[in-house]
């Protein structure tokens, strides 16, 4: 039998809150949802439902610990998960054309969980249109991402007091949505949101002040540096002064040689650092043999491996790819071993629990939960293969954007000095971006849950 607690509404609203369906709903909403659920506390082994019965209730787990089995029919790609605080679950009731239920659900642990009922859930959002759409949407992607259910077989019963051409487009529009979209969706998000009119106005404050600094007031520490203007003639130039512009060959020779040897250096460093930091983080003895020359070696500066590299390394090139590497490549590790370690250990123990060998735990448990700290350590190693690239061309390149702003030094060149630090930060910036592309792509449960959540 299952033990009935009453919850006050502050409560069981603050657990909405914090559930993916519900996270950005109005207080109104949140409070009539809370009104019509109940809290029910089962012991251990408690058969919730079986596949085939009335699927009426939705649930959220309160605390402990749900095991919820799909069918085989339903064909999804993992069909077994370890449902913990926070989670939903019983969403057929939801479904379109789907009176039983697809899976078993059975509490592992004592469990509180909270019940809704599917229909009054559904009469709530049909009064409220426009949220109803938000609240399915993401049971859609929840369904299709997070149980990985084929899109046929997940599509949500839609809100029904709008037409379809009348509902408001405030959210990606019910079913799955694939990646694409949700960056689309995204990218519309930010353009209504004052942060890309703030970037604008940062860049417009940076250049007035250059140009103020430099031209108009000349200010003692800047007045020997080249101006907004100067730097702007020389980069425009068809024929420039000091040799390099937008439409000289040589300026995009230089930017093929940085980007080559980044990507080079980058990828060497994602293949040897990620495998290094998921053992790492996953495996005490080896982090105890290892770890120690790793936080030893990872200190030293680029530059105090310049001569190293310049015995080790005949050819100056291999110099140059060892030195961008060997920044990435620490930062990837460690990086991979903090988001292996941030992964709850209740996670493998209920996997190991439930007959999951070691490798098993290492492929469904530690590599999909440290992704989001493997792909922002890769952003940070891109941009300090950056860092370290500029050092080494500057000793060892012949071509390049370091070896651009090391030479126009040397050669007094000022305006081409700044014309490369920009080009710089432009690719640099590219670069980073291409890799949360990537990133948003192989996560794609996390743009989900950005995206539907407007950030």
């Amino acid at each position: 039998m299952s033990e009935h607690a009453g919850a006050p509404d502050e409560e069981l609203i603050a657990l909405l809150k914090r559930t993916l369906p519900f996270s950005s709903v109005s207080a109104e909403i949140l409070q009539r949802v809370a009104a019509l659920s109940r809290r029910e506390i089962f012991g251990p082994g408690r058969r919730l439902y079986n596949v085939g019965d009335a699927s009426d209730d939705v649930y959220v787990v309160l605390s402990g610990s749900v095991q919820h089995t799909l069918g085989a029919e339903v064909g999804a790609k993992d069909a077994l998960r370890i449902l913990v605080p926070g989670e939903v679950f019983g969403w057929a009731a939801l479904l379109e054309s789907q009176p039983g239920r697809l899976a078993t659900a059975t509490t592992l642990e004592r469990s509180e969980l909270v019940r809704i009922n599917g229909e009054a859930l559904l009469g709530i959002l049909d009064a409220d249109p426009a949220a109803g759409q938000v609240v399915m949407s993401r049971f859609a992607a929840l369904i299709n991402t997070d149980y990985t259910v084929p899109e046929a077989r997940a599509r949500v019963r839609g809100v029904t007091s709008v037409a379809p051409a009348a509902r408001p487009a405030t959210a990606p529009q019910r079913g799955a949505m694939s990646g694409l979209a949700l960056n689309v969706y995204r990218i519309s998000q930010w353009l209504k949101s004052p942060r890309p009119y703030f970037m604008v106005l940062g860049f417009a404050i940076f250049l007035g002040f250059w140009y103020l600094a430099t031209e108009v007031w000349r200010l003692p520490r800047f007045k020997e540096m080249p101006g907004l203007t100067v730097v702007l003639k020389e980069w425009l130039n068809p024929d420039p002064v000091y040799g390099l512009s937008l439409h000289s060959p040589e300026y995009y020779t230089h930017i093929w040689f940085s980007v080559r040897r980044v990507a080079l250096a980058f990828f060497l460093a994602t293949a040897l650092g990620v495998p290094l930091g998921l053992f790492l983080g996953w495996s005490q003895k080896f982090r105890e043999y290892v770890f120690p020359v790793f936080e030893t070696l990872r200190p030293i500066p680029i530059l105090a491996w310049v001569p190293l590299s310049i015995l080790m390394f005949k050819l100056p090139e291999s110099s140059v790819l060892f030195l961008t590497f060997l920044a990435s490549f620490f930062a990837t590790a460690l990086n991979t071993m903090l988001g292996v370690q941030s992964i709850d250990e209740s996670y493998t123990r209920a996997a190991s629990c439930l007959g999951a060998s070691k490798w098993q735990v290492f492929r469904h448990v530690i590599v999909p939960g440290s992704l989001p700290f493997v792909f922002t350590g890769l952003q940070i190693s891109v941009g300090v293969a950056w860092f370290s690239l500029v050092a080494a061309e500057m000793v060892s390149g012949q071509y390049g954007l370091g070896y651009v702003i090391n030479t126009s030094y040397t050669d007094v060149k000022y305006p081409t000095i700044v014309i490369g630090m920009i080009t710089l930060g432009a690719v640099g910036y590219i670069t980073s971006a291409m890799v949360r592309i990537a990133g948003d792509h192989l996560m794609q449960w996390r743009v989900r849950e950005l995206a539907l959540g407007g950030r």
